[in-house]
């Protein structure tokens, strides 16, 4: 046969088995890998509140992605009552936490899972799995992700912050079957977070004639603001306090949050307080960020005496933050992070699923996490709309995982002493989660108060987790006075509010470790255990503005704008001692 002849013969032969093959692909009789659709319930519009869709991304940008391994549904279950045991000091069980390999061991996702997502990635991704085997990091080019997640990748920028901008997908992404099996989600594909803002006023506030100390002496115009001196006089805490082993305190701060030692040096030397750094985790610049320096001045004004690290994440990235944690061996005890959004705002309620997993496998390992409630009320970043009004909780604010810290102010502004609702203290009833077992018995008694003058039912969700759990000063009555660039600044919101708590609560580990107990982790048990343990708030609805309709009420108790109100240090010392 010659080779003319030959090459016909096999032409027509490929032809006619392509021409088979498609026709039995056209009829579903050959096999293919299947795919499935994740986060189905994700929009991907063209600009949202805070971003606007650009152009595609170039293919050789490179990002970082996180599948979030799954859990059953009935490891999840025995999570959540592991977590709950260990964290109600009524339980037998209370304060035996895991150490990081304990809880890889006990609910860690599987070789083979981890096998699965890794062998997907393959060669188109560096990959780091965490020691809590539950996420796996992949970094990798644009090219590559759209090739594997079968979606289209483009840059979003922010629409106030110039030069801030994410790489997303603008279209629903999918995995192939076997790996969407073991994945729960691909973090950081979708999501578009919001970002920080406090609150920023002019630190020269009119004098006023009152008892009101002088924290701060030599910072101009931070007479009539909050100073540590007026915290620790209204929370009753010392102003110092001896160092304890073992006892540790954080923040969290994202993409360009950064602190100069210039500033911590001032605000120490101006407000005698010692303001130090002892560990930075993702690195610094000498760039001075409101953000940053807010909480590290405060956290550290409550609780000089104890070690912090900032945790700081290059990228706006929750995923990117609960994945340092879960690398420490030894990560700090109490972590105050000021980041959130609303629920509705979050891409899917798999994402906030995923983080929640990841906050009770932190609460398991004795870490207390704080996050701020937000600044617009009950209305959320999106607004309660103008004819039909819908509440918008927060999240993680309302996750049942970790403790919400909303806002409060003076009653009467610069005089220490009672405290009223702040309008604009994020608080209300979540969406997505119910309500949890510690927390029934106090929302019960909240929608029963007929002082609570509950809004129209429509407007929020009767049956879900009622955050904040408690407050602190967070109003811009008498702001904060922090010191940026070399100068003060009036600074506001419940981004004040929590690393205050979070010192407090770094405060009183220290009492347990010196006791040589262990430390507090997940707080909510206790503090619904112990509400007479702070100064409650009984004025004051978290509206947002002006119309009280719009809002919780604070009353006696629990509440949805203040949660149990602002701490009590002493009355909290007492109760921490009594704890097993």
């Amino acid at each position: 046969i010659n080779a003319e002849y030959m090459g016909h013969f096999l032409s027509v032969y490929f032809f006619f088995v392509m021409k088979c093959f498609l026709l039995l692909l056209v009829a579903g009789l050959v096999p293919v890998a299947s795919r499935v659709i994740m986060e189905a319930d994700a929009s991907f519009p063209p600009s949202t509140a805070h971003w606007v869709r650009g152009p595609r991304a170039n293919p050789a940008d490179q990002l970082t992605v996180f599948a979030m391994l799954r859990h059953s549904p009935q490891t999840l279950k025995e999570m959540e009552a592991h977590l709950f045991a260990v964290s109600d000091p009524q339980s037998s069980t209370y304060g035996k936490h895991l150490t990081r390999d304990e809880l890889a061991s006990k609910y860690g996702a599987s070789k083979e899972a981890i096998a699965t997502v890794s062998a997907f990635f393959g060669s188109s991704a560096q990959i780091e799995v965490t020691p809590t085997r539950d996420i796996i990091a992949a970094n990798l080019t644009v090219a590559a992700a759209e090739a594997l997640f079968a979606t289209t990748i483009y840059k979003y920028e922010h629409v106030s912050r110039s030069g801030v901008a994410l790489l997303r997908a603008g279209a629903p992404y999918s995995l192939p079957e076997e790996v969407a099996a073991v994945v729960r989600v691909i973090g950081d594909l979708v999501n578009l977070p919001a970002l920080r803002k406090p609150i920023i006023q002019d630190a020269s506030l009119e004098q006023v004639v009152s008892t009101w100390p002088e924290g701060c002496p030599s910072l101009s115009h931070c007479s009539q603001l909050v100073t540590p001196a007026v915290l620790s006089q209204a929370y009753k805490y010392p102003a110092s306090a001896p160092s304890v082993a073992g006892n540790s305190m954080s923040v969290a701060e994202f993409q360009g949050q950064y602190y100069k030692e210039s500033d911590l040096k001032l605000f120490s030397s101006s407000c005698h307080v010692n303001v130090t750094v002892d560990k930075t985790v993702g690195g610094d610049q000498p760039i001075a960020g409101v953000e940053s320096e807010l909480d590290i001045e405060y956290i550290k004004a409550v609780s000089g005496e104890i070690p912090l690290t900032v945790i700081y994440a290059s990228r706006y990235s929750l995923l990117d933050w609960i994945k340092e944690i879960a690398n420490m061996a030894n990560p700090p005890l109490v972590h105050s992070v000021s980041y959130g959004n609303d629920e509705a705002q979050q891409s899917s309620v798999g994402y906030m699923e995923s983080c929640n997993t990841q906050f009770m496998k932190a609460g398991l390992r004795g870490l207390s996490i704080l996050f701020a409630s937000g600044d617009q009320g009950v209305c959320g970043r999106e607004g309660c709309g103008f004819i039909t009004k819908k509440f918008h909780p927060d999240f993680p604010g309302a996750s049942p995982y970790i403790t919400a810290v909303g806002g409060t102010n003076f009653l009467h502004r610069s005089v220490i002493g009672e405290e009223t609702t702040w309008t604009g203290s994020g608080g209300g009833f979540s969406d997505t989660f119910g309500i949890p077992s510690w927390q029934a018995k106090a929302v019960a008694a909240y929608k029963a108060n007929p002082d609570a003058d509950l809004p129209e039912q429509s407007a929020w969700n009767n049956t879900g987790r009622g955050y904040p759990d408690i407050a602190a000063l967070g109003g811009q009555t008498n702001s904060y006075c922090v010191v940026i660039n070399g100068r003060a600044a009036g600074v506001a919101g419940t981004s004040a509010a929590t690393p205050v708590a979070a010192g407090i609560f770094a405060k009183l580990n220290g009492l347990r470790l010196k006791a040589k107990k262990s430390p507090l982790g997940y707080l909510n048990p206790m503090i619904y255990q112990n509400g007479n343990c702070f100064n409650d708030v009984t004025t004051g609805v978290n509206s947002g503005s002006s119309y009280s309709k719009l809002g919780f009420h604070a009353v006696k108790g629990w509440d949805a704008a203040t949660g149990w109100g602002s701490p009590d240090y002493e009355k909290l010392k007492q109760a921490i001692a009594s704890l097993p």
